[in-house]
């Protein structure tokens, strides 16, 4: 049997590290998102939007100026950080395995207005300290247009699910059935009915899922 050469060895040895190596500097890089993402809702707090910077929230989190613009690019994608972590937390995720696991149509049915008043109500303390912290509606609305468009892509399995069922109401298309469901669950909808109107979260939330059935099902 022919032993290895000294290059072939060197060459596994240094896989070997590639590959154990990944997961701790994986969890670096978290830990160093983390603690960005920290120290600027701090300085959200106690500065305001005009004082998260870049230059102060990378000395808030101890690390280099590079290293923000490299994570997050800019001011507007450390926002977005923010109320994504506050969107999409455990409760999110839980709910999210739940629906995965769903294969009736009309049971999917009813997760839209259920994912709609989880990702509304938990964004509420982050929206308004944005507000408070002086980051105006245009500028908020500009991260908000990206997750409205995810939004929108996430939903087309509902629709496919009620489409292969032919569940669809007559006369109602694919790509119409895709708009009704991607406005009624808007984030407007919920300022109106809830921020604006006073529903209770239990109130939207049964008004969202009567409202979906009927555009949809009929």
């Amino acid at each position: 049997m022919k032993k290895k050469s000294g290059s072939g060895q060197r060459a596994k040895r240094a896989a070997e590290t590639r590959v154990y190596e990944s997961p701790a500097r994986q969890r670096q890089a978290d830990e160093t998102r983390a603690r960005i993402a920290a120290a600027a809702r701090r300085l959200l707090e106690e500065t305001g939007y005009a004082g998260m910077t870049i230059p102060t929230v990378a000395k808030a989190a101890g690390v280099a100026v590079p290293t923000v613009y490299a994570i997050f690019r800019s001011k507007k994608g450390i926002v977005s950080e923010l109320l994504d972590a506050a969107r999409f937390g455990e409760a999110y995720q839980a709910l999210l395995a739940e629906a995965r696991a769903v294969k009736d149509p009309m049971v999917l049915l009813e997760f839209p207005p259920r994912f709609s008043r989880r990702i509304y109500e938990a964004e509420i303390p982050v929206e308004n300290l944005l507000r408070g912290a002086g980051m105006v509606a245009p500028e908020l609305a500009a991260v908000e247009d990206e997750r409205n468009c995810q939004r929108y892509d996430s939903q087309v399995m509902v629709i496919d699910a009620l489409e292969r069922g032919g569940l669809l109401r007559v006369g109602l298309s694919r790509d119409a059935a895709r708009a009704i469901l991607w406005a009624l669950t808007s984030r407007e909808m919920f300022r109106m009915l809830v921020r604006e109107r006073g529903w209770t979260g239990d109130e939207y939330e049964a008004w969202l899922r009567r409202a979906i059935r009927w555009e949809l099902v009929g």
